[in-house]
């Protein structure tokens, strides 16, 4: 008796009575389909293409500041500068000042009108850093900066026209070299100008480095 019940208990326990059942017609079912495999690529997946033209909105940005600088400096250097010569008489002063030059009149209101134009489109700069594959801001800005360029060279070629006939004269048209007498107005106008160069180039930097964005969109 006690070898039946163990008989019928290795039969109840053994691996082969749980793996298959009777379906009536004394055929065991087929063992459950095994857990399909999971594929890994190991391919690396390609990193998005944006973040040099993010990198470049922020250089951008940066030469947008510093052009600010410079074109704010020219501005009011330029348009506080003025001497008055210690020696004078009671019918005559001998004093120096820059509105007195049409040339620097024109100079103050290019710098200040190009300052206040990178003001403006510092929001637009910051949308092309947010969006880095924007293009309608970028070409904006482009051309813009081209008309700002030619205004602030323009300025600053033609103080500098006066800047060295003041320096130097000419003894053709018997300008006299005022600068002997005036020297510290025109070492302050030397500065607006040398000033005023600097934010055309801040000015070239970023028409470059814009385009240079555009052509690989």
């Amino acid at each position: 008796m006690d070898s039946v019940k163990e008989g019928v208990v290795l039969a109840a326990t053994s691996p082969e009575s749980k793996r298959t059942r009777s379906n009536g017609k004394g055929k065991a079912t087929a063992d459950a389909a095994p857990p399909s495999a999971t594929v890994v690529s190991t391919k690396a997946t390609p990193l998005p293409r944006g973040g040099w033209k993010k990198g470049v909105a922020i250089l951008d940005f940066i030469l947008r500041l510093g052009a600010i600088g410079s074109t704010l400096g020219a501005a009011a250097i330029m348009g506080n500068n003025e001497q008055i010569l210690p020696f004078f008489t009671q019918f005559l002063q001998f004093h120096a000042q820059w509105d007195d030059f049409p040339m620097f009149k024109f100079f103050v209101i290019a710098n200040g009108a190009a300052c206040g134009f990178l003001i403006l489109s510092l929001p637009f700069s910051i949308v092309c850093i947010v969006r880095p594959f924007a293009v309608g801001p970028r070409l904006l800005l482009v051309i813009l900066d081209i008309v700002m360029m030619a205004l602030v060279m323009a300025a600053a070629s033609s103080a500098a026209a006066v800047v060295y006939l003041a320096h130097n004269g000419s003894q053709d048209a018997n300008w006299v070299a005022i600068c002997q007498q005036f020297s510290n107005f025109c070492q302050v106008t030397s500065e607006a100008v040398v000033f005023s160069f600097v934010a055309a180039v801040f000015l070239i930097c970023m028409i470059v480095v814009s385009s240079v964005a555009l052509k690989r969109s």
